[in-house]
C-alpha cells in the first residue's frame, strides 16, 4: 500500500519500471558500499530498460545522496587523504565537461567508449598481471581517469570503471578502498544537483519517484558495509574485477546495439 501523500505525487506508475528499479537501486547500494564496486554502474542501464536514460539518471541522484550519506557515516575516518588530493579536483573537473558536453554526445557513445576501455583494462591485467614489486600506476594517469570517472558519473552515473582503473591497481585495504571511493563519488554526486537543475532533469515526476524508492536506498550500503569489513581482500578484489567485467561488458553492448 502507498501512503495517501504519496499516492497523490505525480510518479511513475508502470510496474515495469519497478521491475528494473528496485533490483537497480539495491546494486547501486552495495556498490555504494564497496562490496561489489563496478556493479553500480549497471544500475541506469538496468533503469534505462524502462525510461530514458536522462530521466534514469535524476531519478538516481537522490537515491545516491541517501546512499552516500550512509555509506559517509559509516566509513568518512578511514579514507585515504593522499588519494583524495589527486582524484577530488579531477573528479570535479570532469562534471564540468559533462555539463558542458550533455546532450552533445549520446549516451549510447559514451557507454560504449566507457564499456571498451574497462574491458581493454581488465585485458591487459589478465594478459600482462603486474608483479607483486611492480610501482603504482603514475598519477598523471589518476588525474586523467579522475576527469573520465567525473564526465561519465555525470552523464549516466557509471564514473566507477574509469576511477577502479586507477585505484584498484594500489590495493589498499578494502575498508580504505571503500571509504575512499565513497567520498570520492559523494562528492562528484553533491556537484551534480544545480547542473542537473539547470538541464530541466530535476522535475516533480522524477523526484516523486525517487522519495517512492527511498527506502530501499540505505538497504544494500549496510548490508555492504557489513560484509566488506568482514570478506577477505582476494574475495574482494575478484568480486571488483568481476563487476568492472559486467558492467564493461553491458555499456558496450549499450551502445552498439
Amino acid at each position: 500500500m502507498i501512503p495517501a501523500a504519496l499516492a497523490a505525487l505525480p510518479f511513475i506508475a508502470e510496474p515495469a519500471f519497478y521491475a528494473v528499479a528496485l533490483p537497480a537501486v539495491l546494486l547501486m547500494g552495495l556498490s555504494k558500499s564497496g562490496f561489489l564496486v563496478g556493479f553500480g554502474s549497471l544500475a541506469v542501464p538496468l533503469m534505462a530498460l524502462a525510461i530514458p536514460v536522462p530521466q534514469a539518471a535524476a531519478i538516481m541522484l537522490p537515491l545516491l545522496f541517501v546512499m552516500d550519506a550512509a555509506g559517509l557515516q559509516q566509513l568518512w575516518r578511514e579514507r585515504d587523504r593522499a588519494l583524495l588530493r589527486l582524484l577530488l579536483p579531477a573528479g570535479l573537473l570532469g562534471t564540468v565537461v559533462g555539463t558542458l558536453l550533455f546532450g552533445v554526445l549520446s549516451t549510447r557513445t559514451v557507454a560504449a567508449v566507457v564499456g571498451a576501455l574497462t574491458l581493454l583494462f581488465l585485458a591487459q591485467r589478465l594478459l600482462f598481471p603486474p608483479r607483486r614489486d611492480a610501482p603504482p600506476p603514475p598519477r598523471p594517469l589518476g588525474f586523467v581517469l579522475g576527469v573520465a570517472s567525473g564526465f561519465t558519473s555525470f552523464v549516466a552515473h557509471a564514473g566507477s570503471p574509469p576511477i577502479s582503473a586507477y585505484v584498484l591497481p594500489l590495493r589498499l585495504p578494502p575498508v580504505t578502498f571503500t571509504a575512499t571511493m565513497a567520498v570520492f563519488f559523494a562528492t562528484l554526486n553533491l556537484s551534480k544537483w544545480i547542473p542537473y537543475a539547470w538541464l530541466g532533469l530535476i522535475d516533480l515526476r522524477n523526484m516523486a519517484t525517487s522519495l517512492l524508492l527511498m527506502p530501499l536506498a540505505p538497504l544494500g550500503v549496510w548490508l555492504g558495509v557489513w560484509l566488506t569489513r568482514r570478506i577477505h581482500s582476494d574475495w574482494f578484489y575478484r568480486l571488483a574485477y568481476g563487476g568492472m567485467f559486467l558492467t564493461g561488458a553491458k555499456l558496450l553492448w549499450d551502445g552498439l546495439k
